[in-house]
């Protein structure tokens, strides 16, 4: 007999579980193992702190290149430093430091020439002249030119003596003030001049200077018509440096020491500062074309260098026959003009 609902030689029950006995309804599934679900990576957000701003929300700001990253604070954008500030950024104080210090040096150098021997000298304010009892050193210093030195320079070969007086080639080389005042000639602005002679040339004092005051004081030289009236004045105004112009006779070997750069060579006169030089060797014995004129050559000497301490330059021959300008250089030659001492002759 075969058992119902089994399979011949089948020892279990048709349709059941092996080992498990048949109750007569369905065994249930075997149960299912839950699916493991990996989570969701979900980046993390970050907060950007802002800046409170009144009436406003905090906002986070985020980078639209990175999603779900905040975007970091743009730095401002600085132009490139330019010469200037990079050599201040390399060198720091001493950027600010090197200009001043040139400044500075600048300065000294410059108050250092100013105040030189050799710088110019106001008129009225000139350093007072050494006179015979206390000069040792030549007083040229004390006239430096308030303008460039003016003079005529001395010819390649020196003419021939014309005039018949001796003198001597190289004085003491310190200079006396002739002392003494005189009356004002003339009418118009006043201008005050001291008289100087070398020592140890062998030439008295006054009789140079009482020509030098008849030259200043004639109508026909510089004060003509009331345009300016002269002085001379002695020893204490020029201690005082109250004068206007030095008129000086100097040897032929001192004319570079108060002549200092002018090239006379020894031979011609020459205006340096406020000091009027003449020449002892011109003021002897005058030049070939005065062809021994020794008196007319002095009184033109003396005007034309007082001419040039009074701030005029030197002329030209205006014509053949014509007389010559007294600013002309008639010392090295009247070329074709007629000899002429004044200034309105």
């Amino acid at each position: 007999m075969r058992p119902v609902g089994g399979r011949p030689g089948d020892g279990r029950p048709s349709g059941g579980r092996p080992g498990a006995a048949r109750t007569g309804r369905p065994a249930p599934p075997p149960p299912v193992p839950p699916r493991s679900i990996p989570p969701r990576s979900i980046p993390p957000r970050a907060v950007v702190r802002t800046a409170e701003r009144p009436g406003r929300p905090l906002v986070a700001r985020v980078d639209p290149d990175q999603p779900g990253r905040p975007r970091a604070p743009r730095q401002p954008v600085r132009p490139p430093a330019g010469r200037l500030r990079r050599f201040a950024q390399r060198y720091g104080w001493r950027a600010y430091a090197i200009p001043l210090l040139t400044i500075a040096t600048i300065v000294t150098l410059v108050d250092l020439g100013l105040s030189s021997p050799l710088a110019p000298s106001g008129g009225g304010a000139a350093a007072a002249p050494t006179t015979a009892s206390d000069s040792t050193t030549p007083p040229a210093v004390d006239s430096a030119p308030v303008s460039p030195a003016e003079g005529d320079v001395a010819p390649a070969e020196a003419p021939p003596t014309v005039g018949v007086e001796s003198y001597v080639e190289q004085g003491a080389g310190t200079l006396s003030v002739v002392d003494g005042t005189s009356a004002v000639y003339g009418t118009g602005p006043l201008r005050r001049f001291i008289v100087e002679v070398e020592d140890g040339i062998g030439v008295e004092g006054l009789p140079f200077a009482q020509a030098v005051e008849a030259t200043l004081g004639d109508p026909r030289s510089w004060g003509n018509g009331g345009r300016m009236s002269f002085q001379r004045v002695g020893a204490a105004e020029a201690a005082a440096g109250q004068f206007d112009i030095k008129v000086s006779l100097v040897s032929p070997g001192s004319m570079e020491t108060y002549c200092p750069g002018v090239g006379t060579g020894g031979y011609t006169s020459c205006r340096y500062g406020d000091r009027a030089v003449i020449n002892l060797a011109r003021w002897a014995t005058a030049v070939p074309d005065y062809e021994g004129d020794v008196a007319t050559y002095r009184l033109y000497v003396v005007n034309h260098e007082v001419g040039h301490a009074l701030g005029n330059g030197h002329q030209n021959c205006p014509g053949a026959g014509q007389l010559a300008p007294v600013m002309q250089q008639q010392t090295l030659g009247l070329e074709g003009c007629v000899k002429n001492a004044w200034p309105y002759p």
